[in-house]
C-alpha cells in the first residue's frame, strides 16, 4: 500500500483576547520540538510589536514575515513554505480571500498549516477569508474570552470609540488592542446602527 504525506489545515478563531496568538505560538513552539521546519508569516498592517514581530496578549512573541495582500502573494507564499514543513499565519483575517488558493495548494504539497485569527469582525460579521477557512479546515478550534461585562463566555470583539459602542457603518479594519476593543458575550454586545436589531420583532403572543 502506498501512503501519501497529506497535508492538513488547522484554524484557530475566535475574538479579541481569547488567546487565539498564544494558541498558534504554541502549536509552532512544539513543531520545532519536533524538529519541524516552521515558517511564520503576519499581514504587514498589524504594526502593534513591530514589523515583524506577532505578540500575544500575555507577552509571547515570536519574529514572522510580514506579508501585503498584493497580486505577488499568493506566488511569494508558494517560494517561501518550499523548505518549510510548517506554515503558520496570525490575524489571517486581514489577508484577502485570494490567500487560500495558496494555502489549498500547500495542503495538497503535504505542508501542516496554522493559522490564527478573528472570525467575527467588530460588527458581528464573519471575515469572508475565515469564513472560507473555517469550511476547508481539517480542525477547527474556536476560543472564548471573558465579557468584561458580566464575566460570561465572550465571542464578540466590542469595538468603542472615546468610550461610545463604534456604528456599524465604520470602517471593518481598526487595528488596535485594548485601547480600542473589549471581548463582550452576546447580551453585552453593543453595535450603534444595528441593522439587524431595526429588522428584530417581538414575537406576540394572541390568546386563543
Amino acid at each position: 500500500m502506498q501512503y501519501h504525506n497529506q497535508g492538513r489545515l488547522e484554524v484557530i478563531c475566535g475574538s479579541m483576547f481569547s488567546g487565539k496568538t498564544e494558541e498558534l505560538l504554541r502549536r509552532l513552539r512544539r513543531a520545532e520540538i519536533a524538529k519541524k521546519r516552521v515558517l511564520t508569516i503576519k499581514n504587514h498592517i498589524d504594526t502593534r510589536s513591530g514589523t515583524t514581530i506577532i505578540t500575544s496578549h500575555n507577552g509571547n512573541l515570536r519574529e514572522a514575515h510580514p506579508l501585503e495582500n498584493s497580486p505577488a502573494m499568493v506566488n511569494l507564499i508558494t517560494r517561501m513554505a518550499e523548505d518549510a514543513d510548517v506554515i503558520g499565519i496570525d490575524e489571517i483575517q486581514f489577508f484577502s480571500t485570494e490567500i487560500l488558493h495558496a494555502l489549498r495548494s500547500l495542503v495538497h504539497q503535504g505542508k501542516r498549516i496554522v493559522v490564527a485569527g478573528l472570525d467575527l469582525d467588530f460588527r458581528g460579521e464573519p471575515f469572508p477569508t475565515v469564513a472560507s477557512l473555517l469550511a476547508l479546515a481539517d480542525e477547527v478550534y474556536k476560543l472564548n474570552a471573558i465579557c468584561i461585562s458580566c464575566g460570561e463566555n465572550a465571542h464578540f470583539s466590542q469595538r468603542l470609540i472615546n468610550g461610545a459602542p463604534a456604528s456599524f457603518y465604520d470602517p471593518i479594519i481598526l487595528v488596535g488592542a485594548s485601547e480600542f476593543y473589549e471581548a463582550r458575550c452576546r447580551s453585552c454586545f453593543v453595535l450603534k446602527d444595528n441593522p439587524y436589531k431595526a429588522m428584530y420583532k417581538p414575537l406576540v403572543r394572541t390568546q386563543l
